[in-house]
């Protein structure tokens, strides 16, 4: 226990005493209580005063050092306590004026302005009050009315400044949370349409290699070599997304998407508008591209499929359609986390996104060329 009482005593007295974030100004604000001894200067104190001044100081110290961790109402018993050691010491000590400024200066523990402000009132008006009772009045009421309300405004000031600090840390936190998550979420979106799409690929040409290992060893090899190739591709295309730096280009997307309808025989019909991009709408493109072909080979069991993109108006419009099967009456597009993606990435530069079942599924995308920076 005794082990446990020093540990304690020893953390107290290395602090921190007060927030770091004050500095060492509180510490030197307390030197200003050697002003309590100038009457000593010219009258010889007595036993009992000298000791009751030593005591006021022990207790003064922590209950000052205190106030700093508590605002509001919790602030208040430290503030009252001070206030009341200069009301007890005024009509002996005119030092005690120190006593009136920290308590104007701890209004600043008020966090509504207002109130900080009334609280300085009060506490000079307290000294107003006690003046009458104090033998050299002059030298109490003077640095009480000159030094307190500084000091008081000047603290609340202060400590408003530095709650402003604070939240705006805060809130600067705040942001980039919410950038990490945005961030985690494109990533998110950017791999499930990338592995999505060549997993189904891989899956296609699994399914024919096996097909062809009795019939053509050799057309099975090839397949094989494609499998590879395109695995070890989607590695790389998965480090990339990672790390944020993968920028797919369309007419790159375009040949993939080429390959992989060849693989599992639907025909296509392209027609694109040659036209320079920007990287982040032609990522988007790119992309919506990939989501179409992967659900055109996965769900609608087409035979052909049209890849049209034009400039309308200073918008690129993508279409995508195919000639799969029709959904049941009633039917509805199921929007999975592909669709979902795709609506929010159209959805952050400003355009558009619509399906439409007829023969098929009908896809088209609006983006605003001046939608990206």
């Amino acid at each position: 226990m005794n082990v446990g009482i020093q540990h304690s005593l020893a953390a107290a007295l290395r602090g921190p005493w007060v927030p770091p974030v004050m500095g060492k100004a509180p510490y030197m604000w307390t030197l200003s209580l050697l002003f309590m001894l100038w009457k000593y200067a010219y009258v010889r104190p007595g036993a009992l005063e000298l000791a009751l001044l030593v005591l006021t100081l022990l207790v003064f110290f922590p209950v000052y050092f205190s106030s700093f961790w508590y605002c509001n109402l919790k602030a208040m018993p430290q503030l009252l306590f001070v206030l009341m050691l200069g009301m007890l010491w005024a009509p002996y000590n005119p030092g005690a004026s120190n006593f009136f400024i920290f308590a104007a200066g701890m209004c600043a523990r008020i966090e509504r302005r207002r109130y900080a402000y009334l609280g300085i009132t009060l506490v000079l008006l307290c000294a107003c009050l006690i003046t009458p009772y104090v033998s050299l009045k002059i030298n109490f009421l003077v640095p009480v009315l000159i030094v307190g309300a500084p000091v008081g405004v000047a603290a609340i000031v202060e400590e408003s400044l530095r709650r402003s600090r604070v939240q705006l840390m805060h809130k600067q936190e705040e942001v980039a949370h919410i950038a990490r998550i945005a961030e985690r979420e494109r990533i998110s979106r950017d791999l499930h349409d990338l592995l999505g799409h060549t997993l189904s690929m891989i899956t296609l040409k699994a399914e024919l290699a096996g097909k062809l290992l009795e019939r053509d060893p050799q057309a099975c090899r090839n397949e094989i070599r494609d499998i590879e190739h395109t695995a070890r591709q989607a590695l790389s295309e998965v480090r990339s997304a990672v790390t944020g730096i993968r920028q797919t280009g369309f007419s790159h997307e375009l040949a993939t998407a080429r390959a992989s309808l060849a693989a599992a025989s639907v025909g296509l019909t392209e027609d694109v508008a040659p036209c320079a991009l920007p990287a982040t709408l032609e990522s988007v493109l790119s992309l919506a591209l990939r989501e179409a072909v992967t659900n055109i080979l996965r769900h609608a069991g087409a035979s052909h499929c049209e890849v049209r993109m034009t400039l309308e108006s200073g918008m690129v419009v993508l279409r995508v359609r195919d000639n799969g099967r029709a959904l049941p009456d009633g039917g509805a597009i199921e929007h999975g986390n592909g669709l979902r993606g795709m609506r929010e990435r159209v959805a952050a530069l400003g355009g558009r996104l619509a399906l439409r079942v007829d023969r098929g599924v009908a896809l088209e995308l609006s983006l605003p060329m001046g939608g990206a920076a």
